[in-house]
Formats: C-alpha cells, sequence, structure tokens
C-alpha cells in the first residue's frame, strides 16, 4: 500500500508583514522499498483581512492551503502519477543490456 507525504521545503514571504507569496512543496510516495517524489511551487494571493502572522504558520497549514489551491482533481492526478512510478519500479515494461556475454 502506498503512502503518500507532503512536505513544504520553502517559504518565501514579505518582510514587512509576514505575507506568504510562494511555498515551495514535496509530495512523496512510498510503497516499501519503492519511492517516488515531486517537487513544485505554487504562489498565493494575498488574503483579505489580517494575516496570520509568520511565527504562527504550522506545516499542516501550509500544506492544506497548497492542496486546496492545487485542487482535488490536480492532488489525485499527481498520486496517480507518483503511483504508477512506484508500479513502474515493481515491475518494469522496459529493460536495457544485450543479450550475450561480454
Amino acid at each position: 500500500m502506498t503512502t503518500y507525504t507532503w512536505g513544504i521545503a520553502n517559504l518565501e514571504r514579505e518582510t514587512s508583514d509576514g505575507y506568504v507569496f510562494t511555498a515551495h512543496w514535496t509530495l512523496s510516495a512510498t510503497d516499501g522499498d519503492h519511492t517516488a517524489g515531486s517537487y513544485g511551487s505554487i504562489g498565493f494571493e494575498r488574503p483579505e483581512g489580517n494575516l496570520i502572522p509568520f511565527e504562527d504558520l504550522t506545516k499542516e497549514l501550509v500544506i492544506q492551503w497548497v492542496q486546496e489551491k492545487l485542487g482535488e482533481e490536480q492532488v489525485t492526478s499527481m498520486e496517480a502519477a507518483l503511483q504508477a512510478q512506484i508500479d513502474e519500479q515493481k515491475a518494469p515494461s522496459k529493460e536495457s543490456g544485450v543479450p550475450w556475454n561480454a
């Protein structure tokens, strides 16, 4: 069974008020000894009203922002692509080499 793990590698913010305008995210998939990963960046619009202070942000909250911005369909598609990579690792559809000894 494949486990998907989201992470936040870095945040870019305005120094004046802590507004986070870009999140650099990771998504890894693990099934036993087989792994696959993805990395990306996503920008955010400045929210209306009060900002959450930068020092009060949590990884879970920012991951939620990233997933909401990507949308459920894109998240599902990315997880499916990582699953396909793991499936290929488990049962390769292509190989290289020659059939004779050197």
